[in-house]
C-alpha cells in the first residue's frame, strides 16, 4: 500500500510506540487521525509532527463500547474516510494472577482485544465498500507464548492474534488486508520499572519504540500478513508452537526471578 495520501487512524496515539509510528507515517505523507484519551500528550505529539502534516486529533476512551462507537463515528470525518486502522492502544498487567484486580482484568481485555474488534467491525463496511484498506493489529510475543505473571495480558494478545488470523482469512479476495505485528519487550512507560529490572536481570533485550514504528510502517507498505520482531523471540515463538514443553522448561528456570519482580509492582 502506498502511504502518501492514505488516511490512517492510530489508537493509543500518545503512547511511545504509537507516537513513533505516527512520526514514520507522517514522514511518508499519510494523513493521520490520532486517537487517545490523554489530551495533553496528544496535543504534544501533534506539535512534534512535521509542519504541514494533515492530522486530526480525536479524544477517545476505549475502555467501553460507547467510546469505541464515538471514535468510529468521528474518525472518518476529517478526511472523508479511513484507509488503514492501526490498533495500538493497550494496557499491561504484571502480577501473580491470584492478586489481579478483577476490574483491571476486564478493562485490560476491553482495551487490548474488544476495542480493536469493535473498531474493525465499525470501519469494515466502509473499507469493503471502497474496495481496499488494511487493519493493523499490534500484538506481542506474549500473544504466542503464554508468559507467567502476564496471564491477562497474554490472553488478550493471544485473542488479538487469533482475531487477526481469522479475519484475514475471512476477508481474502476483498482487497481489505489484516496485519498482525508482534513486538518483543519495548522501551516504553508501558513497561513498569519492575519489568525493566526483570528483563535486565534475565538479559532480555528491549527494543526502542522507533524500531517498532518502523516495522509497522514497512508492514503496511508491503501488505504483510504477520510480523514477529526480535531474536531469539521469533525462535521461541516457533518452538512454543511445535514443542511447548521445551519452552515450559526454559521458563521454569526463570520462575523464581519472575515471581520476585512480579511482587514489586
Amino acid at each position: 500500500m502506498k502511504l502518501a495520501g492514505s488516511r490512517i487512524l492510530i489508537t493509543g496515539a500518545a503512547g511511545a510506540i504509537a507516537a513513533a509510528t505516527a512520526r514514520r507515517l507522517a514522514a511518508a505523507g499519510a494523513r493521520l487521525v490520532l486517537a487517545d484519551r490523554n489530551i495533553p500528550a496528544l496535543d504534544k505529539l501533534h506539535e512534534e509532527l512535521p509542519a504541514g502534516t494533515p492530522v486530526a486529533c480525536v479524544v477517545a476512551d476505549l475502555g467501553g463500547a460507547a467510546g469505541c462507537r464515538v471514535l468510529a463515528m468521528e474518525a472518518g470525518k476529517p478526511f472523508g474516510g479511513i484507509d488503514v486502522l492501526v490498533n495500538i492502544a493497550g494496557l499491561m498487567d504484571f502480577t501473580r494472577f491470584e492478586n489481579a484486580d478483577p476490574a483491571a482484568i476486564e478493562r485490560l481485555v476491553q482495551v487490548n482485544l474488544v476495542a480493536p474488534m469493535l473498531l474493525a467491525r465499525a470501519l469494515l463496511p466502509s473499507l469493503l465498500a471502497q474496495g481496499g484498506g488494511r487493519i493493523v493489529n499490534v500484538g506481542s510475543t506474549f500473544g504466542s507464548i503464554g508468559f507467567p505473571y502476564f496471564a491477562a495480558y497474554s490472553a488478550s494478545k493471544f485473542g488479538m492474534r487469533g482475531f487477526s488470523e481469522a479475519l484475514r482469512r475471512e476477508l481474502g479476495g476483498t482487497g481489505v488486508g489484516v496485519t498482525y505485528i508482534a513486538p518483543r519487550a519495548t522501551q516504553t512507560p508501558f513497561n513498569t520499572g519492575a519489568i525493566v529490572r526483570m528483563n535486565r536481570t534475565l538479559k532480555v533485550a528491549m527494543d526502542p519504540p522507533e524500531l517498532v514504528g518502523a516495522a509497522i510502517q514497512r508492514a503496511i507498505e508491503a501488505d504483510r500478513d504477520e510480523v514477529h520482531l526480535g531474536w531469539p523471540e521469533r525462535l521461541f515463538v516457533r518452538l512454543n508452537g511445535l514443542f511447548p514443553r521445551i519452552v515450559d522448561g526454559a521458563l521454569r528456570k526463570q520462575q523464581g526471578v519472575m515471581r520476585r519482580f512480579a511482587a514489586e509492582r
